[in-house]
């Protein structure tokens, strides 16, 4: 590969944000297992068209924030001239469209829930610099997922994939607005971190017993890894706030993790940490944000 040739790769990666791609795959392994598992030959289809869909909107981000990123990110990759708008744009739709078509190929139910997650997609991008409520349909997009996954599932889109979506969704809600202090260096208080605590609060309501001393284990997990960031972010301010986001979008793992966590087949148990490693490292070259 010539130095060139590298050069556009990386960019490419950076427009697809893949280091937070694990966090995805983990959405897809939880929803799918809450979905009552099976039907493996799903997998490969959901995990790939999922991700697709990721990296497009990610792409299509980038298009649509240009004028903001010119002003207030000009290290980014359209306004530092790598790559141009249009390319940017054609290369987001085709992975949405891609990634739709793999989706189908799994079935007509995950297809028209990649419908919906592709629509929501895009009205965030469309509209998330200047809705308040943006922090919710990112949230959103991440609950999509869950059902998606859930509906690849042997036992198709039962409860627990809705329930243990909303909770991710409440989850990336909080994250979200502290994204939006990084991005706007605004005021930002401890509320967002209160709905970073929804997954735990799920888990101690729908499991008892064994269930639960299993659950809390994770749970007290997560509320560390949210504390670390959080102390990091009141300790020393604006200048960090990307370096929490990185955290915190790391933590979508943890509360994966935490969703299958009473009944987690040995197999998950390992992969799931892994995925956590590889997003921390992975982030170490790519920016997660």
């Amino acid at each position: 590969m010539t130095p060139a040739n590298a050069t556009q790769f990386r960019t490419l990666l950076i427009l697809g944000r893949v280091s937070n791609l694990p966090t995805v795959w983990s959405n897809c392994l939880a929803g799918w297992w809450l979905g009552g598992g099976g039907n493996f030959w799903k997998l490969p289809l959901l995990l790939l068209g999922v991700s697709l869909l990721y990296t497009g909107g990610m792409f299509l981000n980038d298009a649509f924030d240009v004028d903001f990123d010119r002003q207030r990110r000009p290290g980014r990759p359209i306004p530092s001239a790598k790559i141009s708008v249009e390319k940017t744009r054609r290369f987001g739709f085709a992975q949405l469209a891609l990634g739709l078509a793999l989706l189908l190929f799994a079935g007509k139910t995950t297809g028209a829930l990649g419908v919906v997650l592709a629509a929501f997609l895009l009205l965030y991008n469309v509209t998330h610099k200047f809705v308040t409520a943006a922090p919710w349909l990112m949230g959103a997009c991440r609950f999509w997922i869950y059902l998606i996954a859930g509906a690849a599932g042997a036992a198709g889109l039962t409860g627990w994939p809705i329930y243990c979506g909303a909770a991710l969704a409440l989850y990336i809600a909080g994250l979200s607005y502290v994204l939006r202090r990084e991005r706007f260096r605004g005021k930002i208080s401890f509320q967002p971190f209160l709905l970073l605590l929804a997954p735990v609060a799920l888990a101690m309501t729908m499991n008892t017993g064994g269930y639960r001393r299993t659950a809390l284990g994770i749970s007290v997990m997560l509320g560390l890894w949210i504390a670390f960031n959080a102390r990091i972010l009141f300790a020393t301010g604006a200048a960090n706030a990307e370096r929490i986001v990185a955290g915190l979008l790391a933590g979508i793992i943890l509360v994966d993790w935490l969703a299958v966590a009473p009944q987690c087949p040995g197999w998950l148990n390992v992969i799931l940490p892994v995925l956590f490693v590889v997003t921390k490292i992975s982030q170490q070259f790519i920016p997660a944000t």
